[in-house]
C-alpha cells in the first residue's frame, strides 16, 4: 500500500456517498469537510485541548471555504445544506477535532433553525416576511464578515431539557427588550461575535411561559454582556463554555431568529432539531476506530511500523468495536434521515434512541480502543485520548442527555398524548 492508498484507507469518508446513496452536492460538501479537518483542524486539537483556548483560528478559516454559511438558504446566499447534509458534515469534522465541530454546530444552529428548519413551520404572511427580513441581517454578517454565533442554552435547570422556561429572560420595551439572566456551559463564550439566547419573553406581571420563548442574537460587545468563571472540564475543552451573564442588555426587535411563538412550536414539531449535538460524537467514534486499526497496522504517522494485528485478541477487539460502530451509523444514519416537521411516533422514539445510542457508543469504542492499542494510546502525544476524553462528555448534553432520552422512550413507548393511569 503507497502513501496515497494510505491516506485514503484513512480518510474514507464515514457514509460513503454509493452505499448511503448521498446527492453529489452531500458527497462534495462532506469531502470538504474531510479535507479542511485534516489540514486545518487536526494539527490545531491538541494545543487548543491541552491549553482550554477556543480555535478562533479554524472558524476564520471556515469563512472563505463556505463553511459558516453551510445552512444559510441559497437565495440568501449560503450553502443551503438541508438537515440531513449538514449533519453528515459535521460528522466528517469531529473526526478531526470534537471541540471545533461542537462548536460550530452552537454557530450553524442560528442558520439552520432560522432557515430551513424555521420555514417548515406555520408562521401568519406577515411573521414570515418580518423573519425573512430579519435574519437576513444575520445572514450577511455570516457571508460578509464571518461573524461567528454561539446558542448558550443551559441554565443548570430543567429548562433546557423543556420542562420549564427559561430563566433568562426577556422584557419588552420600546424598540425591543431588556435582557437579564445567566446561560452556563456557554460554547465559544468570549470568542462569538453574537450569543443566540433562549430567553422567556415576559411583561410586567405576566407569568413566566414556555411558549413565550425568544431566541434571541445578543452582541457580544453589548453593554451589560460579559463572561465569568473558569473552563477546566475532562474534555470539550476547546469549546471553551464559561459562563455568560446579561444585565439590563438592550436587545433591539431585529435582533429575533426566530418570530415570537415559533421557538416553542419547533420544539414541539420539529423535535430532530435537538440531535445537532450527536454529529460530533459519530465521528468521534469513527475516529477511535480508526485509530485503532491504524495503529494495529502500524501505520500511525510518527510512530515505527510495528505491526500487532496478528493477535487474536486484538482482532476480536476490532470486530467488536466495528460492529458496535455499523449500528451506529444505521440507526443513527436513519434518525437524521427522517427529520422533519411533524415527525410520527416511531420516527421521535428513533431520535431519542439514536441520541443516546451515539452518545453512549461512541465512548464505548473509545474505551475499546484504548484498552486495545494499549499504554501508548493514553499519551498525550497521541489524539486517542482525547477523543476518549471528548466522547465521554456526550451523555450529559442536554436537552436530550442519556437520561432524559431513557426516560422519554419508556414513557412514551408505554402511553399516548393525554393518557394517564387510574
Amino acid at each position: 500500500m503507497n502513501v496515497h492508498d494510505l491516506d485514503a484507507h484513512q480518510d474514507a469518508p464515514i457514509f460513503a456517498p454509493d452505499a448511503y446513496r448521498l446527492t453529489d452536492f452531500q458527497a462534495e460538501l462532506i469531502a470538504k469537510a474531510r479535507r479542511f479537518g485534516k489540514a486545518k483542524l487536526a494539527p490545531r486539537a491538541a494545543i487548543h485541548d491541552r491549553e482550554a483556548t477556543f480555535p478562533i483560528e479554524n472558524f476564520r478559516d471556515m469563512h472563505p471555504e463556505g463553511l459558516l454559511a453551510i445552512c444559510i438558504p441559497k437565495e440568501d446566499g449560503g450553502t443551503g445544506a438541508d438537515f440531513q447534509t449538514y449533519c453528515l458534515t459535521a460528522a466528517e469534522l469531529g473526526r478531526y477535532c470534537g471541540a471545533t465541530a461542537l462548536s460550530w454546530n452552537m454557530h450553524v444552529c442560528s442558520t439552520l433553525w432560522s432557515g430551513a428548519l424555521s420555514d417548515d413551520l406555520e408562521m401568519t404572511p406577515e411573521d414570515r416576511a418580518a423573519h425573512v427580513k430579519r435574519r437576513r441581517i444575520h445572514y450577511q454578517r455570516i457571508l460578509k464578515d464571518g461573524a461567528v454565533y454561539a446558542q448558550p442554552f443551559s441554565e443548570g435547570g430543567a429548562a433546557a431539557a423543556g420542562g420549564i422556561a427559561f430563566g433568562t429572560e426577556a422584557k419588552p420595551v420600546d424598540g425591543g427588550f431588556s435582557l437579564n439572566g445567566k446561560k452556563i456551559f456557554a460554547s465559544l463564550s468570549g470568542s462569538a461575535d453574537y450569543y443566540g439566547v433562549l430567553c422567556t419573553e415576559r411583561a410586567e406581571g405576566e407569568a413566566a411561559s414556555r411558549r413565550n420563548t425568544l431566541y434571541l442574537a445578543v452582541p457580544a460587545n453589548a453593554e451589560g454582556v460579559s463572561v465569568v468563571g473558569h473552563w477546566d472540564p475532562l474534555g470539550m475543552r476547546g469549546t471553551v463554555s464559561r459562563t455568560l451573564l446579561f444585565k439590563d442588555v438592550f436587545v433591539p426587535e431585529d435582533a429575533m431568529l426566530m418570530p415570537h411563538g415559533v421557538y416553542f412550536q419547533a420544539a414541539s414539531r420539529w423535535p430532530h432539531m435537538f440531535m445537532t449535538l450527536t454529529p460530533t460524537y459519530m465521528g468521534l467514534a469513527q475516529a477511535a476506530y480508526d485509530f485503532t486499526v491504524a495503529y494495529l497496522r502500524g501505520e500511525v504517522p510518527g510512530m515505527p511500523p510495528v505491526k500487532r494485528r496478528m493477535f487474536p485478541t486484538k482482532q476480536i477487539a476490532v470486530a467488536e468495536m466495528r460492529v458496535m460502530l455499523e449500528q451506529t451509523k444505521a440507526l443513527w444514519f436513519q434518525a437524521i434521515t427522517e427529520a422533519r416537521a411533524n415527525p410520527s411516533k416511531d420516527q421521535v422514539l428513533r431520535a431519542y434512541a439514536a441520541q443516546h445510542t451515539v452518545m453512549e457508543n461512541a465512548n464505548a469504542i473509545a474505551t475499546k480502543a484504548i484498552r486495545t492499542c494499549g499504554g501508548q494510546s493514553m499519551l498525550k502525544s497521541l489524539p486517542l485520548e482525547r477523543i476518549y476524553r471528548d466522547s465521554r462528555c456526550g451523555s450529559l448534553m442536554l436537552p436530550w442527555t442519556a437520561e432524559i432520552c431513557i426516560d422519554r422512550i419508556g414513557r412514551e413507548a408505554l402511553y399516548e398524548p393525554g393518557e394517564k393511569d387510574e
